[in-house]
């Protein structure tokens, strides 16, 4: 069964599209099917609750996922490819004639040698990001409620729509979810485990420019496209996505569009350091000034939102939740890759609303596009650390 639940950032709605409901309430009944009890409210969120089996004072512990996939590429149609015991070559992408899944040209696949993989068809993304967190959770919770023997305290699950555009907890009940801690099941390959996350903004440019037939143009036109494309310019080229990594930040141009007359151009700002991540956007400010010094008052306007902030200082007071996740991700025979995230996760938002939050590897790769695949093991894995966080909490008390 395939859901699209793409996301949608020109909607004003919440969840910003009604097809992410379709798969949300399937989860709802699922979890309710096992015995769960479960909700799903206006605003899409599925709390799922589990009580202690236990009799003694443990903190409650939540696992939450987002359900919506990126709207970078289509989430309509989704065919998976399963891969039988990878041989380590080049993977025909069969939806697209003469497209492959390369090691040449991505080669953490060789990592994978031996595994069975989930890739696309070539067509869409996969939306393992963050579909696979889901089922990762959803399959922890099965085997809670078909083991009443494993010994667990409060256990809170929830699924959230719209992370992709940050805006997943916007409305989330921090307090109803019931949770002292909480995980996301939202990172990448397998081992990751992450605290540390990107300051994030969006930047929307109006280009205003002004038309004249272009047979008596001179001195008179403006065109909007290149004053964009001028504008654009002025970012440093060293700071765009494609050259940076680790804890280097970023200015990253994710659509353009215009006509002589008007244009508009959408970044989204990233970096670690909260004083580098105020520095990049008054830069951007400079730019556009610049801009209408130029051309004139009004010619560029900037509209500039926050998304989230760095986590770090949200869980650093609060590490065990880190520790024990190293050591569930060690006790499933796995070496931690303990490392910031070159994005967000819903973690983010709620750790800066009391719910520290650490993000735990679901175990895809190549997020976002038609390259996307997962390997079955980390899924299983990561499923696998979900239950040793939950064991590790009952040996404390």
């Amino acid at each position: 069964m395939s859901f699209d639940t793409q996301s949608d950032e020109e909607s004003g709605s919440q969840p910003s599209t009604p097809k992410q409901l379709n798969l949300l309430r399937v989860l709802r009944d699922e979890l309710e099917a096992m015995g769960v009890e479960a909700t799903l409210d206006e605003y899409g969120y599925v709390m799922g609750s589990i009580p202690s089996n236990t009799g003694k004072d443990i903190p409650s512990i939540g696992f939450i996922a987002h359900v919506d996939t990126s709207p970078d590429a289509s989430g309509k149609d989704v065919k998976p490819q399963l891969v039988r015991e990878y041989d380590g070559g080049d993977i025909p992408l069969k939806g697209v004639k003469g497209l492959f899944l390369k090691p040449s040209e991505f080669p953490e696949l060789l990592h994978y040698v031996g595994q069975d993989l989930i890739t696309t068809d070539g067509t869409t993304l996969l939306g393992a990001d963050d579909k696979a967190g889901v089922a990762e959770i959803m399959d922890a919770v099965q085997y809670i409620m078909e083991h009443p023997e494993f010994k667990h305290g409060e256990i809170r699950i929830g699924f959230t729509p719209d992370e992709e555009i940050g805006r997943g907890v916007v409305k989330f009940d921090v307090g109803r979810f019931g949770a002292d801690f909480a995980y996301t099941m939202d990172g990448g390959e397998i081992g990751e485990l992450e605290y540390e996350n990107f300051n994030a903004a969006s930047a929307r440019i109006a280009i205003q420019g002004r038309n004249v037939h272009p047979g008596y143009a001179k001195g008179k036109m403006k065109n909007a496209i290149l004053i964009a494309g001028e504008l654009n310019g002025l970012l440093p080229v060293e700071q765009r996505p494609e050259y940076t990594e680790g804890y280097e930040g970023f200015f990253h141009i994710i659509s353009f569009k215009g006509t002589v007359e008007e244009a508009e151009t959408v970044y989204i700002i990233r970096d670690h350091d909260r004083t580098k991540f105020e520095e990049k956007k008054k830069f951007l400010s400079k730019c556009v000034k610049f801009i209408n010094d130029k051309y004139g008052a009004g010619t560029a306007k900037a509209t500039v939102k926050d998304q989230y902030y760095n986590m770090r200082e949200m869980v650093e007071p609060h590490f065990f939740v880190v520790e024990k996740a190293r050591k569930a991700i060690e006790m499933a025979g796995i070496t931690p890759k303990v490392q910031p995230i070159r994005g967000g996760t819903d973690g983010a938002n709620l750790s800066f609303r009391n719910l520290p939050c650490p993000n735990i590897f679901a175990g895809g790769l190549n997020f976002h596009g038609k390259m996307e695949f997962v390997p079955v093991k980390s899924m299983e894995k990561a499923s696998e650390v979900i239950l040793n966080i939950i064991g590790l909490y009952c040996q404390d008390k």
